[in-house]
């Protein structure tokens, strides 16, 4: 059961012919000024260290989780000025060995991690290591999390009253009409103007190249000479900047889910790389719930699952589910199951109890949780400001009509809800950066280990490619005919087995090795009402999370 890749055939043709690739993105070589400042910064990083001791109470952590504080300047261009905090935390080294208890495991050092977005948090990445998965790499590193820039306690960025994060069922057409375009025009301005009068002239400094250059003073803060660091997602791609920026600080990195890095694709391009990629996955999930019509009785074919789908979401144009899950709300969570296909089974069972006249499978799964208004705009604001600041982006609304009008036309499952959630960088307040040409030579930075899944449409394949063609030495691990997004340490043993052997003996195969993709879920009975928790992989359902009227979690 596999439904034709768009992407990879249809979507790169399109793609190719759209224009508007953003001015003058060729890249630029990273400022000496700025680099002399992470020099700085570093080094007063050093030497205070973090005081690592028990968390906020109101974060509401686990005892065996330290929590600190570590400094970076505001603008590496003035190191010595305005600086902000950033929160951390660890849980050390256990020194137990998984399979023999009488052995101690010698540690390694730090491992640092982040789980995408932008917008995503770290903070609770140290207590994967209870996971059986994870527990070699737990008895050798120190686990370690944070809050980038801008995230959480990290000096928190918002651009609106989080009040307004949830408005309520609201619609989304597939094909919107001139009026809804001019209502969400007018959503986006008022978005960016947000943004630029609650942050002022600090808005400029929540970009990637920052990220990169936080990582820098973290590492030093840790007392690591040399960073070992797993990013997933939107992790890989100022992963990667921090491999090209300070490629004599790098020790062993692994980029899951891989960001296409050329700047030609970075932000635009990729975001509609992504809608493209997204109608594939949403095929694969059709797909399989028509393999499993028995079960759901949503049509025995994709195209009969499809107008079951549509059914629904006419219904909740006229009448939202419970009062609280209209079209928007129905688009996020099924967007989700285009991330990860354990969630296939309690989508279908929701549609299919819906169209059966029970709504409260759809309701549980897909109501807003309004008492996270803080962290949704909080994560929304901090995506909106790194993407926007971190290329040029198209200026005229014609451009954005026309590109994604012919887009939608194939891929049309998510296409405007992406255009929806990026559209303020149309109107952005603050500059825009040149993006940095990410490559390295041979032999400058140690073999870096580059994770991916072939019909991953959060971060499509091509983007782990082009990640691969420019680091030197890299290894590509692909995931055969999966499209799960975040593979490390998730349920394939041969992937997982290639993570175990870099960071814990530094071992890696030839260029290039591939896994055979892993099971598809199994169908849920009607009485299953939940989720299964995806407790293999720290940068699930977001940290790092899709959202209503966008794709976030790529990038």
């Amino acid at each position: 059961m596999r439904a034709p890749a768009l992407y990879s055939a249809v979507g790169v043709l399109l793609l190719t012919a759209l224009g508007a690739a953003p001015a003058g993105s060729t890249g630029a070589a990273p400022g000496t000024t700025e680099l002399h400042g992470t020099a700085v910064a570093a080094a007063r990083a050093r030497a205070a260290g973090i005081d690592f001791g028990k968390c906020p109470k109101e974060q509401d952590m686990p005892a065996a989780l330290q929590c600190g504080k570590v400094s970076v300047p505001l603008d590496y261009a003035h190191p010595n000025g305005k600086q902000i905090e950033l929160t951390v935390s660890r849980v050390r080294a256990t020194h137990k060995d998984p399979h023999n208890s009488k052995r101690r495991v010698p540690r390694k050092g730090a491992l640092v991690y982040n789980p995408g977005g932008p917008g995503a948090s770290g903070m609770y990445f140290p207590l994967i290591g209870v996971m059986p998965a994870w527990k070699r790499l737990a008895a050798a590193y120190d686990l370690v999390g944070y809050a980038p820039r801008g995230v959480e306690r990290s000096a928190p960025l918002f651009c609106q009253e989080p009040k307004q994060v949830f408005r309520g069922p609201a619609l989304a057409p597939t094909h919107p009409s001139e009026s809804h375009k001019k209502e969400r025009i007018a959503r986006a301005k008022a978005y960016a103007r947000g943004c630029a009068q609650r942050a002022g002239s600090a808005l400029r400094h929540y970009n990637s190249l920052n990220n990169a250059r936080d990582l820098d003073v973290l590492r030093a803060a840790l007392g690591e000479e040399k960073l070992t660091f797993m990013g997933a997602s939107y992790g890989t791609y100022f992963g990667a900047l921090y491999a090209t920026l300070f490629p004599s600080h790098v020790r062993r990195m692994v980029f899951d889910s891989a960001v296409n890095p050329d700047p030609a694709m970075v932000w635009y391009r990729n975001n509609l790389a992504q809608s493209a990629a997204f109608e594939g996955r949403w095929a694969d999930f059709r797909e399989w719930v028509a393999e499993h019509h028995k079960v759901y009785g949503l049509g025995d074919t994709a195209e009969e699952v499809l107008r079951s789908y549509e059914k629904v979401h006419a219904r909740l144009a006229a009448e939202p589910a419970g009062g609280k899950v209209g079209q928007e709300q129905l688009q996020e969570t099924f967007l989700r199951a285009g991330y990860y296909d354990d969630y296939w089974p309690s989508r279908a069972r929701a549609l299919s109890a819906y169209l059966k006249g029970d709504s409260k499978p759809l309701v549980e799964l897909a109501a807003p949780a309004t008492e996270a208004a803080a962290e949704e705009e909080n994560s929304d604001a901090v995506y909106t400001a790194v993407e926007c600041n971190d290329a040029p982006w198209p200026t005229d609304w014609d451009v954005w009509d026309r590109d994604n009008t012919r887009l939608a036309r194939v891929a049309p499952f998510e296409t405007w809800d992406n255009v929806w959630m990026n559209l303020p960088c149309a109107y952005w307040q603050a500059p825009r950066q040149e993006p940095l040409d990410v490559r390295t030579g041979p032999g400058e930075v140690p073999p870096l280990l580059i994770l991916a899944a072939e019909r991953d449409a959060a971060t499509p394949y091509d983007g782990a490619l082009e990640m691969h063609r420019r680091l030197s030495g890299s290894v590509l691990v692909t995931e055969r005919d999966a499209g799960t997004h975040g593979i490390a340490y998730g349920p394939n043993a041969c992937v997982n087995a290639y993570v175990d052997a870099y960071l814990l003996e530094g071992r890696l195969p030839a260029r290039r090795a591939a896994c055979e993709g892993h099971p598809e879920p199994k169908p849920e009975r009607p009485d299953d009402r939940t989720d299964k928790k995806r407790g293999a992989h720290p940068g699930t359902a977001p940290g790092d999370r899709p959202r209503t009227a966008a794709a976030r979690l790529p990038h």
